[in-house]
């Protein structure tokens, strides 16, 4: 007989959730009674989990095993009817997203921090899916976030081990816990989407790829669409096993991060395609030999092939990107005629759009892309659009971008991050920028001349609701931008990101060196916000 058990227990201060839930060092969710908090206040805010089914999974990062633990037993604890979780605990976030969709769940806690390094010195996070598989909304987040102020006790069950290990149905308490295969569901919504023969008869060609997993969730997934299904050969999945701490590696997939793979792929003799996921397997960067897809240009490609893809194959309702990713997008979609929605960084954005069948592309330039599939970003999602594409227009990655370009100009595009930067000098940067926006345009700064700059506020078109303070923009003469924000992902000090933009029309200009390109764009930045001179760095840490 299971017993539960009511523990007193008192608010803890921070505990205030980011763009994608909660994200701390792992030691700080081990502290005492930090995650159960957490946990109760989900419940408390979403109104109780009282005969709800929920899904449950993560990246497996350091911490995970005994997160989802303490996850089913305060379920239990609280009346919760049903608790669907991946087999040891693992779900990649896209596939979290389509369980809860496919199953009819009430909504899903998802154990991650995404692109964040792991490990007991890393990062851990904890994040709430709603009922339509994406993340919760600014209001729900509100509402759990004022439950974390005034949480006084915590419900759970005294339980041993709860088996993960094998597939099985098992009860605790009156709870019912059904542990999944974490692949299968997603490769089969994935077989539906991509003409998976098509694929398949590319790598018959003798078409090489590399996937590098990152020692994150995607491997598993990677290995059997890309290896057992369509027939990779065996080794084209790098760094496949998960491993708690990311092999000591940081599961962000980058140039800088993912540097054995880009090592391969600038090689004469490299792979003719690579790719790589992240963390919990929701983003991706695309990558062909000596030819890099920044994520913007990724979205804008999708976008103009959609129609080749069986599930596109009746076009697009609309496209959506977050206001700093560049605007390569809404040239596609004003050439297709249709809708492109600029909205705030977060995914939970775009839900709205997605439910209202607004929108069917959504993207990001932080490496995140997806579509009305499930309600989050999907890394393996965009690889098997890439591939799709490439087997039914052949030619390479690099033929592919040009003629995009040659079709509809290109928008260099950079982004500059500023890791771990003093919080009071990051603030004070943005309130330097903020206090010159009125006073901006017309001002010429080396060639570029000024043509507007503010504040980027969002009204969402379906609810009405409005978000402010959402990035500082300041637009160029002839298309150009600069845009500023504070990252909301990171758990150490602040992350400036800086967003660079350069609209060239000139095909003998199509292939310079992006840094190269923008030069101007980067310089009129420094002048306006002080960067150097307010953070202390002479350079950022990453360049995308």
């Amino acid at each position: 007989m299971t017993t539960f058990r009511t523990i007193p227990t008192e608010p803890i201060e921070g505990q205030k959730p980011g763009t994608s839930g909660l994200r701390k060092k792992t030691a700080v969710f081990q502290g005492h009674h930090y995650l159960e908090n957490f946990i109760q206040s989900i419940w408390n805010g979403i109104g109780g989990v009282q005969g709800k089914t929920l899904v449950l999974g993560g990246d497996g990062r350091h911490f995970n095993s005994q997160a989802a633990q303490v996850v089913l037993r305060m379920a239990a604890a609280s009346g919760a009817k049903k608790v669907i979780v991946g087999k040891r605990a693992l779900l990649s976030t896209p596939a979290a997203s389509h369980l809860i969709r496919k199953r009819g769940a009430d909504g899903g806690i998802i154990l991650s921090a995404s692109h964040n390094p792991g490990g007991p010195n890393g990062d851990f996070g904890v994040k709430f899916n709603s009922a339509n598989g994406g993340p919760a909304s600014e209001s729900v987040m509100a509402r759990i976030f004022d439950a974390t102020k005034v949480v006084s006790e915590l419900h759970i069950a005294e339980s041993q081990d709860i088996g993960l290990r094998t597939l099985d149905t098992l009860t605790l308490g009156d709870m019912e816990i059904e542990i999944v295969d974490p692949v299968t569901d997603y490769a089969a919504l994935m077989q539906e989407l991509f003409d998976f023969d098509a694929i398949s008869g590319l790598f018959k060609s003798g078409f090489r790829m590399r996937f590098d997993a990152m020692h994150a969730v995607t491997g598993p997934y990677a290995r059997t669409i890309l290896e057992e299904i369509l027939g990779a050969p065996p080794g084209t999945v790098m760094n496949g096993l998960p491993l708690p701490d990311f092999g000591e590696g940081h599961p962000d997939p980058n140039p800088t991060w993912a540097k054995q793979l880009w090592d391969e792929m600038m090689s004469d003799s490299g792979p003719d395609f690579g790719a790589a996921s992240d963390g919990d397997g929701d983003r991706n960067m695309i990558v062909g030999r000596k030819a890099y897809v920044s994520p913007s240009d990724s979205l804008a490609v999708i976008a103009a092939n959609a129609t080749l893809v069986p599930g596109y194959r009746d076009g697009l309702k609309g496209v959506a990107r977050s206001m700093p990713t560049s605007q390569a997008v809404d040239r596609v979609a004003a050439r297709l005629g249709i809708d492109c929605y600029e909205t705030p960084t977060g995914w939970k954005f775009f839900g709205n759009l997605l439910d209202a069948g607004r929108a069917t592309l959504c993207g990001e330039e932080s490496f995140g892309t997806g579509s009305d599939h499930v309600r989050e970003k999907d890394g393996l999602w965009a690889v098997l659009f890439w591939l799709n594409i490439l087997a039914v227009k052949g030619g390479s990655v690099a033929e592919l971008l040009d003629a995009h370009w040659a079709e509809y100009g290109r928008n260099y595009y950079s982004r500059h991050d500023y890791e771990a930067v003093d919080a009071a000098a990051a603030n004070g940067l943005m309130d330097h920028v903020r206090g010159q926006l009125a006073s901006l345009p017309g001002q010429s700064f080396g060639a570029l001349t000024v043509e507007t700059a503010d504040e980027f506020a969002y009204d969402d078109p379906v609810d009405g609701s409005r978000s402010e303070g959402q990035g500082l923009r300041i637009g160029f003469a002839g298309g150009g931008r600069v845009v500023l924000r504070l990252s909301g992902t990171g758990t150490d000090g602040a992350t400036l990101r800086v967003y660079h933009e350069k609209v060239e029309e000139d095909a003998a200009r199509f292939n310079l060196d992006p840094q190269e390109a923008l030069a101007d764009i980067i310089a009129a930045a420094e002048t306006i916000a002080g960067i150097k001179a307010r953070t202390g760095r002479d350079a950022p840490d990453v360049i995308t």
